[in-house]
């Protein structure tokens, strides 16, 4: 894999929300922040502050589950690195996978073996992601995590569509996307990187120690530490920030 260049964490939460929000868990909050997550502006403070609680609403559990000290970088990769990547195990994967995680070996058992059910039908809708990808020329993101530039990756966020391009070519995997991969040499503590007791352990206790009130998942909160406030442009049909004044209305 080539690092490219460095990219900041509010660039990565930005894509890894964008690519997230077209689920079932985001419906309510469409209609009031769609263009904000739609149409980042990353040099805004107040955008990146309600972007983070935007995930935190529905993916803190994940993001928090990264080390602290990751560094985020935009990177190219290449042929080798297909047989490094994991695919992300939940879900439909984990039927798929069968105790395999590795891209690969997904794309090779969705080639060659007979599923029924719903894996079917799941199944077939990654083939269909997958022609249309041949011909579809939007330019989309996707994430993945590592050690280092050498070692296993797991992806944070892409699963169908590194699947459905490389059901196509190993190429399309990977020229179609935008990648950022999120590095730390403390990534074999994150559960998602590495599964195991110790892990998992610390991830439940996460869990638990936010499910009732998350300060990161306050909207209301980011922005007042942020100082901002958006309103409503009846002209654009968009969202706008402006600096909240001490005692103004």
């Amino acid at each position: 894999m080539k690092k490219l260049w460095r990219v900041t964490e509010p660039d990565a939460i930005a894509e890894f929300l964008k690519a997230e929000f077209y689920r079932d868990e985001f419906h309510r909050d469409r209609e009031s922040f769609e263009p904000v997550v739609m149409h980042a502006d990353i040099a805004n403070e107040a955008e990146n502050a309600l972007r983070r609680a935007l995930l935190f609403r529905r993916r803190g559990h994940m993001w928090r589950e990264l080390p602290t000290d990751t560094q985020w970088w935009e990177v190219s990769i290449e042929p080798g690195d297909l047989d490094l990547l994991s695919v992300f195990p939940r879900a439909q994967w984990r039927r798929i996978a069968s105790g395999n995680f590795l891209l690969k070996s997904i794309v090779e058992r969705i080639r060659n073996k007979k599923f029924s059910g719903r894996t079917r039908e799941f199944i077939s809708k990654v083939q269909a992601f997958s022609y249309r990808l041949r011909t579809d020329q939007s330019r989309s993101c996707v994430l993945l995590i590592g050690l280092d530039e050498s070692s296993p990756f797991t992806i944070l966020e892409g699963n169908h569509r590194l699947t459905a391009a490389l059901l196509a070519d190993g190429t399309l995997a990977r020229n179609r996307f935008r990648v950022l991969c999120g590095f730390s040499a403390r990534m074999s503590e994150s559960c998602w990187y590495e599964t195991n007791l110790a892990n998992l352990w610390r991830y439940a206790k996460n869990r638990m120690r936010n499910l009732v009130y998350d300060k990161d998942a306050d909207i209301e909160r980011a922005l007042k530490d942020a100082g901002r406030e958006f309103v409503a442009d009846p002209m654009e049909g968009s969202l706008s920030s402006r600096k909240v004044v001490p005692g103004s209305k």
